[in-house]
C-alpha cells in the first residue's frame, strides 16, 4: 500500500498548515474559543474558501475528494491548530444526507460546502452514554409532517447551527435500533429551546429541547425507522476525523515537548541529555506513530464495502487515539514540570483537546467493546 498523500492532498495540507500558523494562531484560537459564539463566521469562510470543506465531500454532491485520506489529510491540520469551527458536524450531517438524501435534500450540501450553513448532529441525548440507538425523542405524523419531542444533549456548536440533523423514534424500544428515522430541521424552528455553554476544550455546545417541533414531510431523511444504519455510516466518518484531529494535535504536542527537552536546562545542561527522560520520550514517539497507523488503517477501510471490516479499523483507531492520546497529554504536561499546567502555554489546551476527544462518539472503553463485539460477528 502506497502510504505517500497525493499531490493536490498535499498541496490542501500545505495552505491549511499556512493558513493556520499564519492567521490562526495560539492567541487567535483563544480569543475565539472563549468568545460567545465559540467560532469566527470570518475564519469558517477563509477556510471554506481554502477547500477545507469541500475536500470532504465527494464529486457527485458537490465536493473535490471526499476519500478517508482527503478527510484525515484535512483533520490532521485541524488539529495541529486546535481549530474550533465547526468541521465535524459539517462532515456527519452531510455525510448522512449523502447516504441517504433526495435529490433536493442533496443539494442542501453545497450550503454545507460553501460554509454559508453551520449544520450540528442532535443525537445525543441525556443518559444516553455513547449508545448508539438510545433514543427516546418520539417523532409522531401530523398530517403531512411530523411532530417531533424529546432532548438533545451535548450537541456541538447548536446554538449557531442553521440545519440540525436530529434523531427520533418512529416505532420500536426506546434502545433498538429499528424504529430511528432521522429528520433535517432548521436551527429556529419554533418549539426548539437551545441552552447554549462553554466546552472545558475551547469552542460551544448545547442543550437541545424539542417541545412540539413541526416539520413537513420533506425533512425525513431516508427511509422511516431506517435511520441507525445511517447513522452509523455518517459517525464513522466523524471518528475517522477524530483520530486524525487527535493525530494532529499529538504532533503539536510532540515537537513542543521535544524542544522543550533540548533548551530548558538543569545543572547546567539540558535535561533532555537525562537518560530517564530520553526513554520516556522514545515511548512517547512510538506510540505516536502507532496512532498514526491507526488513521491510516481507518482512512483506508472507511471507503469499503466490508461494514464489519470497515466498522473494526474506525473502532480500533478511535480506541488508540482514546489511549495514546491521554498519554501523551500526560507525559508532555510531566517533562514541562509545573509549567505544562498554565493557561499561556498552548502545550495545556493541547493537553486537554487530546482527553476530550476521547469523550466524543465514544470513549476508549466503549470502543474497545465494540471491535470485540464486531469481532465476534465476523
Amino acid at each position: 500500500m502506497n502510504f505517500e498523500h497525493t499531490e493536490d492532498r498535499r498541496m490542501l495540507a500545505d495552505s491549511l498548515d499556512r493558513f493556520i500558523a499564519e492567521q490562526y494562531g495560539f492567541a487567535e484560537r483563544d480569543r475565539i474559543a472563549k468568545s460567545g459564539e465559540g467560532l469566527s463566521l470570518d475564519h469558517w469562510a477563509q477556510l471554506a474558501e481554502i477547500g477545507a470543506l469541500g475536500a470532504l465531500f465527494p464529486e457527485d454532491v458537490g465536493g473535490f475528494g471526499g476519500a478517508g485520506f482527503d478527510v484525515a489529510v484535512v483533520f490532521e491540520s485541524l488539529g495541529k491548530g486546535l481549530v474550533v469551527e465547526p468541521f465535524l458536524g459539517a462532515l456527519i450531517v452531510g455525510r448522512a444526507i449523502a447516504k441517504a438524501g433526495s435529490g433536493a435534500q442533496k443539494e442542501r450540501i453545497a450550503s454545507l460546502i460553501d460554509g454559508s450553513t453551520i449544520a450540528a448532529l442532535a443525537h445525543d441525548e441525556p443518559g444516553s452514554h455513547y449508545e448508539p440507538t438510545l433514543v427516546r425523542t418520539r417523532a409522531e405524523r401530523s398530517g403531512d409532517g411530523w411532530v417531533l419531542s424529546g432532548a438533545k444533549a451535548v450537541v456541538q456548536h447548536g446554538e449557531q447551527a442553521g440545519l440540525l440533523l436530529v434523531s427520533a423514534r418512529t416505532a420500536g424500544a426506546e434502545d433498538e435500533a429499528d424504529g430511528i428515522s432521522l429528520f433535517l430541521v432548521p436551527g429556529d424552528a419554533q418549539g426548539i429551546a437551545r441552552r447554549g455553554y462553554q466546552n472545558i476544550d475551547g469552542g460551544r455546545a448545547a442543550e437541545l429541547k424539542l417541545d412540539g417541533v413541526r416539520v413537513g414531510a420533506d425533512a425525513l431523511l431516508g427511509t422511516e425507522g431506517a435511520g441507525a444504519a445511517v447513522l452509523e455510516h455518517a459517525t464513522g466518518w466523524g471518528l475517522l476525523a477524530l483520530a486524525a484531529e487527535s493525530l494532529g494535535a499529538m504532533e503539536v504536542a510532540k515537537r513542543d515537548t521535544l524542544e522543550y527537552l533540548r533548551t530548558r536546562k538543569q545543572f547546567g545542561v539540558p535535561i533532555g541529555s537525562f537518560q530517564a527522560l530520553q526513554h520516556r520520550m522514545a515511548d512517547l514517539l512510538l506510540e505516536v506513530e502507532q496512532a498514526r497507523s491507526a488513521v491510516i488503517n481507518a482512512a483506508a477501510a472507511v471507503d469499503g464495502e466490508d461494514r464489519i471490516a470497515r466498522e473494526k479499523a474506525l473502532s480500533a483507531a478511535k480506541y488508540s487515539i482514546g489511549r495514546i492520546g491521554t498519554r501523551v497529554a500526560e507525559e508532555s504536561i510531566q517533562l514541562h514540570g509545573g509549567i505544562g499546567m498554565t493557561w499561556e502555554l498552548p502545550l495545556s489546551h493541547y493537553a486537554k483537546r487530546l482527553v476530550m476527544i476521547d469523550h466524543q462518539l465514544g470513549d476508549e472503553d466503549h470502543h474497545l467493546a465494540r471491535y470485540i463485539e464486531l469481532g465476534a460477528q465476523a
